[in-house]
């Protein structure tokens, strides 16, 4: 992937909405606002906004022409349509961008956007460490204010570094910082993604992160 290129991907990913938009019409084809609210399950004033970074990233481009065929867009079932919204597809650089951004790529591109920030790799390293727990535990290992902490959570957890912990009571194996075996989740519990912990192990390989 070329410099350029990679430094898109980079935006991309500070966001996982906006690639999650970029798959979806790399499956669609063709696709307008409601129908990527419903398949992405994203809320539709946020799709519009999506639409609208990605169109001035150069990565997705609007539809001209006053029909579809069911060829071009994939999720219509009738063979014409006329067009009553804006439609986007891909321009070649977006899909040229899905089509080499591999694990591996993928995981490199996490690594450069967070080697050099370290309140994010301190809590990566938490995270890594208690599993998952709420930001008060957080901010007291870190020995910052809930608000900052708050804030990184968010940002890394938008990323999709982080996640919510989904089940209502988290066990202590899944929840080291814990003494009781298990405990319900009144809070939002934070833990590492499936690439989170692609992109810690890597992190810890490479030295950035402490073993």
């Amino acid at each position: 992937m070329d410099e350029e290129l990679r430094k898109k991907l980079m935006e991309v990913l500070k966001d996982k909405r906006l690639l999650e938009v970029m798959k979806h019409l790399r499956k669609a084809n063709v696709d307008y606002g409601k129908s990527i609210m419903l398949n992405t399950k994203i809320p539709i004033q946020e799709v519009v906004e999506l639409l609208d970074r990605l169109e001035r990233l150069g990565l997705i481009e609007r539809v001209h022409g006053a029909t579809l065929k069911n060829t071009e867009a994939k999720f219509k079932l009738s063979k014409e349509v006329h067009k009553h919204h804006t439609y986007y597809t891909l321009t070649r650089e977006g899909d040229h961008l899905l089509r080499q951004l591999d694990e591996k790529e993928l995981i490199k591109a996490y690594i450069d956007l967070v080697k050099n920030d370290q309140f994010a790799l301190d809590i990566l390293k938490i995270a890594d460490e208690v599993n998952a727990d709420h930001a008060l535990t957080y901010s007291k290992l870190l020995h910052k204010p809930l608000e900052e902490i708050t804030h990184k959570l968010e940002e890394l957890e938008r990323m999709g570094l982080l996640e919510e912990a989904q089940a209502k009571i988290i066990k202590f194996r899944e929840r080291r910082s814990k003494p009781k075996k298990e405990t319900r989740t009144h809070h939002k519990y934070y833990g590492l993604s499936r690439i989170g912990e692609l992109v810690v192990r890597e992190l810890k390989r490479q030295g950035v992160i402490p073993k």
